[in-house]
């Protein structure tokens, strides 16, 4: 019986998949077939914002952009050479493909996420003792808590001596290149395909998306054009149903692919990066921050996100993909200020706010100016309020600390992303700047 319940509970959340996704636009699969565009003017947006969108995705090295509503493009924008016809790489972006094909290869039975990475990479793939490397899973592998130093000379590396157990498996969260690089080679020995051809197979030949694997050192990269990345988010959007194809029917895995996956780093599901969570971890560190990932995006907001800006951003609240490629400096592995900035500039275009709710994030009493800073910050609190406030680095370091100065000097601090936060009373208000 409670086998009939489950099977007619799938039957039902597929059918309301389906019924939602025929509510979107999806382009033809044919590359060369047009692609539907909605005016910014017929969703009443700002027109005389965009110019000032686009000028600050050109000052920031961008390549190409676009926005889609309900799968139709409203933005789109190349500079310089690049063109609708040229490549880029997604770098860590394109994590949420591997995301995505490792729970397809999960649901026609090649493996479970909770196989010991061991059956496929073979023991002895670490330098762990026998226990530690067996408890190792797939499923680290997809939420970054493998237990292996991240903090080894080149995180990045795939020789076993690089891959050191400095903790159990599933009790530190560590942005770790390495550990989902080979899950590359998970889906390879499971699946008895190279990587390029199961691509093409269980997500290029439904969508229309084009593009190619390829190795640069030890790294596996997407490249592709930055549409075909848009088709993707379009997908993630819908729960990976193209049209009426759902391509990934395994609910359960979906759900969890782009929700909290651990307790660990709350803003992180399966290789996807989460906003609206009360708290968030960044590459290189194990500090905890306070509040959203992206004060300026929709709460329900998720993301790839990959070195130098390659973003795919989706909010199925406010059914908006938003994709950026290009360079951009100073943006270490994951950009996320960057990607802020996008959605924050995007508000304006859409004459209103996708913005979480000050309240949310501590900091509806404070403001910080200008932000990005260069020399000096401005502190805007309640008048005749006596404060203290101090400057936190992303070591969790306090490296300025005042009290009741409304201006501090920051000339001296290192380029980078700090918290400034500021005590009224008994309550702490936390609001994030950029230093530049």
């Amino acid at each position: 019986m409670r086998t009939i319940l489950l099977c007619i509970v799938i039957s039902l959340t597929t059918i309301y998949r389906q019924i939602e996704a025929q509510a979107l636009y999806f382009p033809p699969i044919n590359n060369n077939a047009p692609w539907e565009t909605t005016s910014p003017s017929s969703l009443g947006w700002c027109q005389n914002e965009i110019d000032s969108l686009y000028s600050f995705l050109e000052v920031e090295n961008t390549k190409g952009f676009i926005v889609l509503k309900d799968g139709k493009i409203v933005l789109e924008k190349y500079f310089g050479t690049f063109t609708q016809d040229s490549f880029w790489y997604w770098a860590s972006a394109g994590k949420t493909l591997t995301a995505f094909l490792v729970g397809k290869a999960q649901e026609e039975n090649f493996l479970s996420i909770h196989d010991p990475s061991s059956m496929y990479l073979g023991e002895g793939w670490t330098i762990c003792t026998p226990e530690q490397e067996d408890k190792i899973t797939i499923w680290h592998q997809l939420t970054m808590t493998s237990g292996l130093d991240d903090n080894v000379p080149d995180n990045h590396c795939l020789v076993d001596s690089c891959l050191v157990c400095i903790a159990d498996a599933g009790t530190r969260w560590a942005y770790h290149n390495a550990p989902y690089t080979l899950l590359e080679q998970v889906l390879e020995v499971s699946t008895g395909e190279q990587i390029n051809i199961y691509t093409q197979s269980k997500l290029g030949a439904k969508t229309g998306i084009t593009g190619a694997w390829f190795t640069l050192d030890y790294d596996n990269v997407f490249f592709s054009r930055v549409r075909s990345m848009a088709r993707f988010g379009l997908l993630a959007q819908n729960q990976f149903i193209w049209n009426q194809d759902t391509l990934l029917q395994d609910t359960e895995y979906v759900n969890q692919m782009t929700n909290t996956s651990q307790p660990l780093n709350l803003s992180y599901g399966y290789l996807w990066w989460l906003n609206g969570k009360d708290s968030y971890r960044l590459p290189t560190l194990q500090f905890q921050f306070p509040g959203p990932i992206t004060p300026h995006a929709p709460l329900d907001m998720f993301a790839g996100i990959g070195k130098n800006g390659q973003i795919v951003s989706i909010s199925r609240s406010k059914g908006l993909v938003v994709v950026r490629m290009g360079n951009a400096a100073n943006t270490g592995e994951v950009s996320i200020v960057l990607l802020d900035q996008i959605w924050q500039k995007l508000n304006a275009v859409m004459c209103n706010s996708t913005a979480i709710p000050e309240t949310i994030v501590d900091k509806n009493k404070i403001s910080v100016y200008p932000n990005p800073a260069r020399d000096v910050i401005s502190i805007s609190v309640p008048s005749s309020t006596r404060f203290q406030s101090e400057i936190i680095n992303l070591l969790g370091e306090r490296v300025i600390k005042s009290e009741n100065e409304t201006r501090m000097y920051v000339g001296d601090l290192p380029n980078g992303i700090y918290l400034l936060r500021v005590k009224l009373g008994e309550r702490y208000f936390v609001q994030k700047f950029l230093k530049e």
